[in-house]
């Protein structure tokens, strides 16, 4: 079980875009969790376990390769709509936060009825916390060289799904402008 706070070694990703819809049709949207095995190629199945408020739990089943791995994770703090946090409650210690906010004045996007909205997403993770008991790996298949391939896989996760999301946000496709940060 993760513990309340991240051990010292905390890496963070965040990755943001603007999208023109109004922020409370953005965050309802981004709150409906179980709607993103549809965008993911990697991402199989979401469980739910509550209404999408504070307290829920969301069992999430990725696979890549011959690997096949669930991450569960828990809505810690609802701040409709502005924030959602949540955090991993197995395995691995990690955080997240989504962030809806108003992007006005942003002149590459059309935005709904003058108002848009800036979506970030933040994850803060140790990564000194994954370990090979996470996953059954096969035989001579070892756990740095599948944590690194699965690093270079998150941009283009990342790219994708924030691509599909938008296109359904805002009814049609166009090229996403996809900001990634990490510290």
């Amino acid at each position: 079980m993760v513990a309340d706070g991240l051990s010292r070694g905390v890496d963070t990703i965040e990755v943001s875009t603007v999208v023109a819809r109004q922020p409370r049709v953005v965050f309802a949207f981004l709150r409906d969790f179980t709607g993103y095995a549809d965008y993911s190629k990697y991402l199989r199945e979401v469980a739910i376990d509550g209404d999408g408020g504070v307290g829920t739990d969301y069992r999430l089943r990725f696979g890549w390769w011959r690997l096949t791995y669930d991450a569960f994770t828990r809505v810690t703090d609802l701040d409709e709509p502005k924030t959602l946090d949540w955090v991993v409650t197995e395995d691995i210690d990690a955080r997240g936060r989504w962030v809806v906010e108003p992007a006005d004045g942003d002149e590459s996007v059309q935005f709904d009825g003058g108002e848009g909205s800036r979506v970030s997403l933040v994850v803060e993770y140790d990564p000194a916390s994954v370990s090979s008991g996470i996953v059954d790996l096969p035989a001579l298949v070892s756990m740095d060289w599948v944590v690194g391939v699965v690093v270079d896989l998150i941009e283009e996760e990342g790219q994708r799904v924030v691509s599909r999301v938008v296109a359904d946000l805002e009814g049609e496709a166009r090229d996403v402008e996809l900001t990634v940060e990490y510290r």
